[in-house]
C-alpha cells in the first residue's frame, strides 16, 4: 500500500468480526508502533496485547471504574453498569493497550513523551489498515482511571493512552470527513515578521 493511500484511506472501523488475529501480524503491528519518532530515544511506550481470555483484565478494570463514586453502592442498577463496561473488554478479538511511561531524567520532556506514544499509536493504525484489518482507538475516562493504571502494573506517573480495537472489517469504512490543510495553516514567508 503506498503511503499517502494509507494515510487518507484509514478509517476508524469500530465494528470487526471475533475471528483471531495471528501472532506474526500482532508482532508486525507492534513493530511499526516502536518505530514511531521519539525524543532522545527513550521509547517511552508500553504495549499490552490481549486476546482471547487475555481480554478478561480489560474487562475487569472497565467494571471496577464503572463501580467507583456513585456506583458503588452495588445496586442492581450499578452492577448491571459494570457488567456493560466490562463487555466493552470483548468488541474486537484483539485489544492492544498503549501506556506512556515516561522518563524521569535530565533533558526529557514529559509532553514529548506523550507525543512519541501517540506518534506510536497512529504508525500501529496505518499498519492495521496496510494489513486490511480495522481498528478503533478508543481513550476516555476510564483509559485514564487510576484503576486501568493498577489492573495494568503501572506507576501513578504512567498513563493509558488507548485501547486499539483490532479485527477483520464487518462494516464499510465511513466517508472521510477532513477540513483541507489550508483551512488550518497560516503561511508565514520571507519578509513576513
Amino acid at each position: 500500500m503506498e503511503l499517502f493511500e494509507a494515510i487518507y484511506g484509514r478509517r476508524s472501523i469500530g465494528k470487526v468480526k471475533q475471528e483471531p488475529i495471528a501472532r506474526e501480524t500482532i508482532e508486525r503491528i507492534l513493530e511499526a508502533g516502536t518505530w514511531a519518532p521519539n525524543h532522545r530515544l527513550t521509547e517511552p511506550w508500553r504495549f499490552f496485547v490481549m486476546t482471547g481470555e487475555g481480554r478478561n483484565k480489560l474487562g475487569g478494570a472497565y467494571a471496577a471504574i464503572a463501580l467507583t463514586g456513585e456506583a458503588a453502592k452495588e445496586s442492581e442498577e450499578s452492577l448491571t453498569k459494570a457488567e456493560a463496561a466490562r463487555k466493552k473488554a470483548y468488541r474486537a478479538p484483539l485489544v492492544i493497550g498503549v501506556a506512556v511511561e515516561p522518563q524521569n531524567r535530565a533533558g526529557v520532556i514529559e509532553i514529548e513523551e506523550y507525543g512519541a506514544v501517540f506518534s506510536a499509536v497512529q504508525n500501529m493504525l496505518l499498519a492495521v489498515h496496510a494489513l486490511n484489518l480495522a481498528a478503533v482507538w478508543r481513550t476516555g475516562e476510564p483509559c485514564y482511571h487510576p484503576l486501568m493504571n493498577e489492573a495494568f502494573g503501572l506507576r501513578e506517573q504512567d498513563r493509558m493512552l488507548g485501547l486499539l480495537y483490532i479485527g477483520e472489517p464487518d462494516m464499510a469504512p465511513p466517508a472521510p470527513r477532513r477540513e483541507p490543510a489550508s483551512s488550518k495553516t497560516v503561511w508565514i514567508e520571507d519578509g513576513e515578521s
